[in-house]
């Protein structure tokens, strides 16, 4: 599993007790059952609202989350098959911490956006979509932007960023995606995706295995972020492709005496009706038909992100993700390095107060914000 993990998949480690994640580490008591029930956006943006951006075929629609009203401005970018909801609960942190406002947008062929051509997904067309889309927000003035990407949309703020698509680029920080772990990750990587279930019964038998199987344990994260991960297909649950499903309702017959056959029959047809008529759930990307692009994500991201003029963050799920180039640039001063144990690949979901601490404290180091006036750090 260890090289399962730049797509964001990898099972992660319960993060630690505290702050916004308390409700998800409630000990339940006997009989009590744990709340799979999903959230609200609501709870944790402000606003939710689409973007229109031109292209050469027409428009294309971004949807986009906020919070705030004054400081520089937080864009974050969410890894491989997530949407913008698994920032959410780190957004409610790093707003009550500095001055920010926070804009976390579904990229294309994710979550809510809706493009034209959501088959290209090459770095230079997702690093492209972002200069864009601060383009349409801001216009020609934007204000100063942290860009700060996890994953896959850590590689494309890396592309963004040197590619010069915002003009305004205050600083970048990328979250657990190293070149050397990501392009050794890649030869497994379809076997990871082929084991996943292809189908749920429901929205909360979908954050149930979110978190049972570890890719992610913060259960509050879980509850907001997996229908962004998930959409509603109508279909029956006995066709083709949907037998390796989580939760399938299964119909037991029963030994009834003649009496109450004929209702026993009945019964059994309405029931098969209803499973017919039964809303289920499936990946809302189908990231095993991304793999051609998988390369030109990761090849060449530790000399590109070295490459950026603007003060670097890397946190790190552990120390082993570094590779060479990186390791030696660390030592030059190059970038801030911080590793956050105690979580798995999906960083920001695990330990979203640990993610916006370091975050906060580097935005304050470097002067581009301030602590919020009675917080203490």
């Amino acid at each position: 599993m260890e090289k399962q993990l730049h797509l964001n998949l990898l099972a992660s480690r319960p993060p630690m007790a505290g702050g916004f994640q308390s409700s998800s580490k409630m000990k339940m008591g006997p009989g009590r059952k744990r709340d799979f029930s999903p959230l609200p956006w609501s709870q944790y943006f402000e606003t939710m609202e689409d973007v229109e951006v031109e292209n050469e075929n027409g428009k294309d629609i971004f949807r986009i989350y906020c919070s705030g009203s004054h400081g520089p401005v937080l864009l974050l970018l969410h890894g491989g098959g997530h949407s913008a909801l698994s920032w959410a609960v780190f957004t409610a942190v790093i707003c009550s911490r500095i001055n920010c406002r926070v804009v976390a947008m579904d990229l294309r062929a994710h979550g809510d956006t809706k493009v034209k051509n959501p088959e290209d997904l090459s770095a230079d067309t997702m690093a492209k979509d972002i200069g864009k889309v601060v383009e349409a927000l801001y216009g020609e003035n934007p204000p100063p932007i942290m860009i700060i990407g996890h994953s896959m949309g850590g590689a494309i703020a890396v592309h963004t960023a040197t590619a010069n698509h915002i003009p305004s680029l205050l600083g970048l920080c990328v979250i657990d995606v190293v070149e050397g772990t990501a392009m050794d990750a890649l030869n497994s990587m379809q076997n990871f995706l082929r084991s996943r279930p292809k189908t749920f019964k429901s929205l909360e038998n979908a954050i149930e295995w979110s978190v049972k199987s570890g890719q992610i344990r913060n259960m509050e994260s879980a509850r907001v972020s997996m229908g962004g991960q998930v959409k509603k297909c109508e279909e029956s649950t006995s066709s083709p492709g949907v037998s390796n499903s989580i939760g399938e309702g299964i119909i037991e017959e029963e030994e009834d005496e003649e009496a109450e056959e004929e209702s026993n029959k009945k019964r059994m047809k309405e029931d098969d009706q209803e499973i017919k008529k039964e809303s289920i759930f499936t990946w809302r990307v189908e990231l095993s038909k991304t793999e051609k692009y998988w390369d030109g994500w990761f090849r060449g991201l530790s000399a590109l992100f070295l490459t950026c003029p603007v003060p670097k963050l890397l946190l790190l799920a552990g120390v082993d993700r570094l590779d060479k180039d990186l390791t030696i640039g660390q030592m030059q001063g190059k970038f801030q390095m911080q590793v956050l144990p105690q979580c798995g690949h999906a960083v920001h979901e695990d330990a979203p107060e640990k993610v916006a601490d370091a975050l906060a404290t580097f935005m304050v180091r470097h002067k581009f914000t301030e602590f919020k006036e009675g917080y203490l750090c």
